[in-house]
């Protein structure tokens, strides 16, 4: 059993590689690719995510518009600027060494842009993916959000003279 001491300023973490744990993998993909490479990429990291560990939730590609510009030097091309990605995510269980060889995909990917691997629960992971149909349900029109319930000035008055 491989163990590695992990010393924060206050607390000393002991780690098991062998212990599995659940992460979240989310990543922006270049904007520029066709979709059909734009699922090609994301099939593969998928695919090496459920034969390293095993697959619990996940966020297919949708383009997005990015918060801020992530700048990037090519080798060959130079500096390039992204405003848009395709957003995508998978949460996933895994031991040490297949955590490694996930996390070292991602990075080795060029047609990633940027990445962050997460720890997290299985029960966050299907929260996110529920909310994430909610959210797709609402861009297309088939869910409407409840309205908040609007009180008048005179029913508020009420009420605050009951309270006192």
């Amino acid at each position: 059993m491989a163990t590695e001491k992990i010393q924060t300023e206050d607390v000393v973490l002991e780690t098991d590689d062998t212990e599995r744990r659940v992460y979240e993998l989310g990543f922006h993909l270049d904007p520029e690719l066709p979709e059909t490479e734009v699922k090609k990429s994301y099939q593969t990291l998928r695919d090496l995510v459920a034969h390293a560990g095993t697959l619990i939730a996940e966020g297919e590609p949708t383009k997005i518009p990015l918060a801020y510009t992530i700048s990037r030097t090519e080798t060959g091309v130079g500096r390039r600027d992204f405003d848009s990605a395709f957003f995508c995510w998978i949460a996933y269980e895994a031991d040490g060494a297949g955590h490694q060889q996930i996390v070292s995909a991602a990075d080795a990917e060029k047609r990633i842009i940027r990445f962050i691997d997460l720890r997290t629960t299985k029960e966050e992971a299907k929260h996110s993916e529920e909310m994430q149909a909610v959210y797709a349900q609402m861009a297309a029109g088939e869910l409407v959000p409840e309205e908040e319930p609007t009180v008048s000035e005179t029913e508020l008055d009420a009420a605050l003279k009951e309270v006192a």
